[in-house]
């Protein structure tokens, strides 16, 4: 059997089984935290430029906007609205981005097709277990290889969550999948100039998936062979046929690694939050920026190219956007401000002299044993000014397996992005309900319009 009809075998014997508790538990946390995304980007002009420019309308339905639109539509704005912050859930070891996907994927196809919650559930809990179990297949390679890992796994991941939410047959799954893989893109030159193409990423994986599932439903043909194939998947967009299969397919449907989803605690890339917290402990012992001569990071030489170089560019970055990506940046506000939140990368933000004076004091030193992208550390030294050196490490991202976020610290953050994004306290309350997915209800989001 190939990749594909492995994981179509798979999910069709998890199908009688009930999910476990904890896993829907992490499936009511994802809708609560996407859901608290699509609102808080709502009005921005990246999310109203991707509302704007679809075409076809619908019966689907993306957050807190009026319009609705097909499924493939709203999919894309709220994937792209719930990742455009860089606020949505991680798996720690890909690293990759999961939720911003499958979610809108799932939530879109259920409210066209009016499935019930228990189909939804299921669907999404089969697409972020491919999307996150993908990403273990053949770690670093691409994103060495250019690609954006959430972008490319994330197609096929949707397409195995539609697939599984509309109840397809393994050949339709199996077909799903291997046109979905033609349907996969996204390359990381988003890292130029602070541009919005990382931001869309998870919403054109979501429509793609459901287009991939669609199409194959009515009898349109892919391979079989397009994970593992010679001129495959995993060729295409990581340079090789070589990779740890046994990742993606073994006990899947048995043990759920989506179960350690990690929620994030900072707007900004994940594998900079361990420094932010190093960074806000400095302030909280009252290192002051004046008082600082130059601070060193210890990092995982697989993080530069993303977050550090070309050094001069990241300590100045042009926008807010582009200093969610930039250590040196994010790790001088949070000295200076002594928080990171949604309101730190306004483009306004990039003029505070203070800032911008201390970032251009802060560089990295590779350390060989640095355990990314397994683990997500922190280390940063302070030298100051009189001389005198302070240190701060975390051997952990805060929100991740070795000390998760709560349901209710994933509450708190939904209600905080509600806020920001214009809701009021009675339609947050509302969407909470609706994330509890209620097995013998029917998906409707018409009530979350407007």
């Amino acid at each position: 059997m190939t990749i594909a009809e492995t994981l179509a075998d798979a999910v069709e014997r998890a199908r009688s089984r009930p999910l476990p508790a904890r896993l829907a538990e992490t499936i009511r946390m994802l809708l609560i935290d996407v859901g608290g995304l699509c609102v808080a980007a709502r009005r921005e002009p990246y999310v109203r430029a991707v509302s704007d420019g679809w075409e076809s309308d619908g019966r689907c339905t993306a957050p807190g906007h009026s319009r609705a639109l097909d499924a493939a539509g709203a999919a894309f704005v709220n994937g792209t609205a719930a990742h455009g912050e860089d606020y949505d859930d991680t798996f720690e070891g890909g690293p990759v981005h999961a939720g911003a996907v499958i979610v809108p994927a799932v939530l879109a196809v259920a409210e066209r097709e009016r499935l019930c919650a228990a189909d939804a559930a299921f669907g999404i809990a089969v697409g972020v277990e491919v999307t996150c179990r993908a990403s273990l297949v053949a770690p670093k390679k691409i994103h060495k290889a250019g690609f954006h890992p959430t972008a490319v796994l994330g197609a096929m991941g949707a397409a195995a969550g539609v697939a599984a939410a509309l109840r397809a047959s393994p050949s339709e799954f199996v077909a799903a999948q291997g046109i979905a893989g033609s349907m996969a893109s996204g390359i990381i030159e988003y890292l130029a100039e602070g541009t919005w193409t990382k931001r869309l990423h998870p919403g054109w994986a979501a429509q793609s998936g459901i287009r991939a599932v669609d199409i194959a439903r009515k009898g349109f043909t892919g391979p079989r062979t397009v994970w593992e194939g010679a001129h495959g998947f995993l060729h295409g967009f990581a340079n090789s046929t070589e990779g740890a299969w046994e990742k993606l397919t073994a006990d899947f449907g048995e043990r759920w690694v989506t179960e350690s989803i990690a929620f994030k605690p900072y707007p900004c890339g994940t594998m900079i939050h361990p420094y932010i917290d190093c960074a806000r402990r400095l302030a909280a012992r009252g290192v002051k920026a004046g008082d600082i001569r130059e601070i060193v990071c210890d990092v995982g030489e697989g993080t530069v190219h993303r977050l550090w170089e070309p050094l001069a560019a990241k300590q100045r970055p042009p926008n807010g956007y582009a200093a969610k990506f930039s250590q040196p940046w994010v790790i001088a506000y949070a000295i200076v401000h002594g928080h990171v939140g949604l309101e730190a990368f306004a483009d306004e933000r990039m003029n505070d002299p203070r800032v911008a004076a201390l970032a251009s004091k802060i560089r990295y030193c590779i350390d060989p044993d640095n355990p990314y992208p397994d683990e997500f550390t922190g280390h940063v030294e302070v030298h100051l000014a009189d001389g005198r050196k302070l240190e701060e490490r975390q051997a952990h991202f805060r929100g991740g397996a070795h000390e998760p976020l709560s349901a209710s610290d994933v509450e708190e953050k939904f209600r905080a992005n509600c806020a920001y994004g214009g809701w009021d306290e009675e339609r947050s309350r509302r969407w909470l309900e609706f994330a509890r997915l209620d097995p013998g209800s029917i998906v409707d989001l018409a009530p979350f319009r407007g």
